[in-house]
C-alpha cells in the first residue's frame, strides 16, 4: 500500500484495513486490457494513466492538491510496482474538474484527456458517481463517454470509480450497470468505508468520516490515500490472475444509451470550420473562468478559454446565432455567483428551447445543457439572446458539443 504521513494519525498497515481496501473490488471485470497496460509497464514501453471525473478527481480536499490527491498517489504507486528504471515512461493525465458531470465529461474527454489526439491513455479511470445527478440523461451521458474513451484505437482499460459522499451517497447502483454490461473493472469508495464507519475496532473500523472527509464531499489526506489503495489493489489482483482471452465487446445493445459516444466540442478556437456564426451582441472573450490544476501542475489552468460573453456593451439585444448542420447539441455556458450575471434564452428553428440561467449554483462553473437530441442529423439555426429583463447584464458561452 502506498505510505505517506498519514499513517501517524491512522494504522495503515493492519488486517482490517486491508479487508477494507479488498472490498472496494467491486467487479474484476475483463482484464485483457489492464493486463496488456500492466505488461507494457513492465517492458518499459510508455504507459499513460488518465483519470477525468469531478472535483474529487481535481484533488479538492487534497493538501497540496497536485501531488496529495487520489490521481496523483495511484500514478506513483502504479510507476513503482510496475515501472522500470524509475519509471520515467509512466505519464500522467489528470483531467477533474469540479461541480461536473459526466454530461460535461464526454465533452471534455478528446480535448482534456486526449489532448486533442495527441495523447493515446492506456488505462483511463472515470470518477462521476458523486456528480452524475447531474446527468440530464440519467445515464446515457455517462454510457457515452465510457464508450468514447473504451473505442479508442490503442484499445485502453477503462476502469469505473465508485466515490462517496459523507452521508454515504453516490451513483453506484446506476453507474455499475455500465460497467457489469460492457465487463469493466470498477472500485467502489463507497464499499470499501461506509460499513466500517459504523464498526468497532474489533468489529474492522479503521478510520471515521472525520478522518476520511475533510467535509461533506471531499476526501482529506486520508481519504485520497485510502481512494489510490483501493486502485492499486484492482492493479495488484489484474497482475496476479491470468488474463481473459476475448476481449469486451462494444457493439451489444446499450443499457441506457450511446448518443453522446462521437461527441465534440466547438468553441472559439474551431467554429469557423463547423458552423456559421453571427456573434451579434456575444462579442466579448470572458477570462474570469473556472480554473483546475491538470495533470500533476501546482497551477490552476481556466477552462473554456475560447468563449463568448455578452456585456453590457457589447450590443444589449442582439442576438448570438449560429446554423450548424447536427443532430444533437448541448450548450456549455458559465454559472456565476455575481450579480453582473443573467440568463439567456436558446431558440432552435424558432421555437424556445432552454432557458440558461447564469445563478444555477452561486459561484464559478462550467454548465452544460441539452438543446436537442435527434436521431437524423440535419441544419438547425440557434438564437441565443438575453431574456427579458436580463439585457444589460452579463452571460458567457463557453462552448458546445455536437454531433
Amino acid at each position: 500500500m502506498i505510505e505517506s504521513a498519514n499513517a501517524a494519525k491512522n494504522d495503515f498497515s493492519t488486517e482490517n484495513y486491508r479487508q477494507m481496501i479488498a472490498r472496494s473490488l467491486l467487479d474484476k471485470g475483463n482484464n485483457k486490457r489492464l493486463k496488456a497496460a500492466i505488461a507494457k509497464a513492465k517492458r518499459g514501453d510508455d504507459v499513460t494513466l488518465a483519470f477525468i471525473g469531478g472535483s474529487i478527481t481535481h484533488g479538492a480536499g487534497a493538501e497540496p492538491l497536485h501531488t496529495a490527491c487520489y490521481a496523483y498517489l495511484t500514478y506513483t504507486a502504479f510507476k513503482e510496482r510496475f515501472g522500470k528504471d524509475g519509471g520515467d515512461h509512466i505519464h500522467f493525465i489528470k483531467a477533474g474538474l469540479g461541480g461536473t458531470p459526466s454530461e460535461l465529461g464526454m465533452i471534455r474527454y478528446d480535448r482534456d484527456v486526449r489532448r486533442d489526439g495527441a495523447v493515446q491513455p492506456d488505462i483511463v479511470i472515470v470518477e462521476f458517481a458523486v456528480n452524475d445527478a447531474d446527468d440530464e440523461t440519467n445515464g446515457v451521458c455517462y454510457e457515452s463517454l465510457v464508450l468514447k474513451a473504451l473505442a479508442a484505437d490503442n484499445g485502453p482499460a477503462v476502469a469505473l470509480l465508485f466515490s462517496v459522499f459523507e452521508n454515504d451517497w453516490n451513483l453506484q447502483d446506476r453507474l455499475s450497470l455500465v460497467g457489469k454490461h460492457y465487463g469493466l473493472p470498477m472500485v467502489s469508495i463507497k464499499d470499501a468505508v461506509t460499513e466500517q464507519f459504523y464498526q468497532s475496532r474489533e468489529e474492522g473500523h479503521v478510520i471515521s468520516k472525520k478522518q476520511f472527509f475533510s467535509d461533506i464531499y471531499h476526501p482529506t489526506n486520508a481519504g485520497h490515500r485510502i481512494m489510490a489503495d483501493c486502485l492499486s489493489w484492482l492493479f495488484y489482483e489484474t497482475d496476479r490472475h491470468a488474463p481473459n482471452e476475448e476481449d469486451i465487446v462494444l457493439t451489444k445493445p446499450p443499457v441506457y444509451g450511446k448518443d453522446f459516444a462521437h461527441i465534440q466540442l466547438l468553441d472559439r478556437s474551431n467554429y469557423q470550420e463547423i458552423a456559421s456564426f453571427s456573434e451579434g451582441g456575444f462579442n466579448a472573450s470572458d477570462s474570469e473562468l473556472q480554473y483546475a490544476e491538470m495533470d500533476d501542475h501546482p497551477t490552476g489552468t481556466p477552462q473554456f478559454p475560447y468563449n463568448w460573453m455578452h456585456t453590457p456593451t457589447t450590443g444589449r439585444s442582439e442576438s448570438f446565432i449560429m446554423t450548424i448542420h447536427s443532430k444533437s447539441l448541448l450548450l456549455i455556458y458559465k454559472n456565476s455567483g455575481s450579480d453582473d450575471f443573467g440568463n439567456a434564452e436558446i431558440w432552435v428553428n424558432g421555437k424556445l428551447a432552454r432557458v440558461a440561467e447564469s445563478h444555477t449554483v452561486e459561484w464559478t462553473r462550467c454548465h452544460a445543457l441539452i438543446l436537442y437530441r435527434e436521431s437524423e442529423s440535419s441544419e438547425h439555426t440557434v438564437e441565443i439572446r438575453m431574456a427579458a429583463g436580463h439585457e444589460g447584464k452579463r452571460f458567457t458561452i463557453l462552448g458546445f458539443g455536437f454531433i
